[in-house]
């Protein structure tokens, strides 16, 4: 079994929690409030601008050229979505610029950010891989369940594409090399890692269905 392969049996509670969540029921039935999808997609811009640069913290840290450049790609990548919400959603759906951070997104960002800048490298590619991973999956399962008149449609099928698919399969295969390469004590730190911004990916979408905020 592959390590990845290990680290997803780890979070299946988690996953499972995800799909079962009534932002996801309620997105795949087009029934999901708009001030809700509103403040899912403020806080994804945020959280996308921070997570390319944990991604660009691995690039710069990684040894092989090849592992640099794919860390490089993929912030780039991370921007190119974020700014595709700037330019495309946020005037589709009406959506007003969010500048602060709530909770979930303050905690997963920030968590990302020190996890790639403190640990090791392939700890922070265990950290940066459920928001490759899991989007992938709960992406494809709400695609193929939501329904066609679905007014978020247009965002729906963004995550069901060939390109995004393959950024998953290679962020996978990097996560494996790491993984054979890692001591003992390394190996434990990622699933660690990867455990926790699995929660932090449930918390994210929960702070989005209650319109969390800060409360002090």
């Amino acid at each position: 079994m592959k390590f990845t392969e290990q680290l997803w049996e780890d979070i299946k509670p988690v996953y499972d929690a995800i799909l079962q969540h009534g932002f996801v029921a309620e997105l795949m039935a087009g029934n999901l409030p708009a001030a809700t999808f509103q403040y899912y997609i403020q806080q994804d811009a945020l959280y996308l601008a921070d997570f390319s640069r944990a991604l660009n913290q691995l690039a710069a840290r990684s040894v092989r050229p090849d592992d640099m450049l794919q860390f490089t790609q993929f912030a780039q990548n991370a921007i190119l979505v974020e700014r595709a919400l700037h330019e495309t959603y946020f005037v589709l759906y009406a959506i007003q610029p969010e500048t602060k951070k709530m909770p979930s997104c303050f905690a997963y960002t920030n968590y990302l950010l020190a996890t790639t800048s403190l640990q090791s490298l392939a700890v922070g590619a265990a950290a940066v891989l459920p928001c490759f991973w899991i989007y992938r999956q709960v992406g494809k399962f709400i695609y193929q369940r939501a329904i066609q008149e679905n007014p978020y449609r247009a965002w729906i099928d963004t995550y069901a594409g060939d390109a995004f698919d393959q950024s998953v399969t290679q962020m996978l295969a990097l996560t494996d090399q790491f993984a054979e390469l890692a001591s003992p004590s390394e190996l434990v730190a990622m699933r660690e890692a990867f455990r926790l911004s699995s929660r932090l990916e449930w918390y994210f979408w929960n702070d989005a269905y209650t319109q969390n905020r800060w409360l002090v």
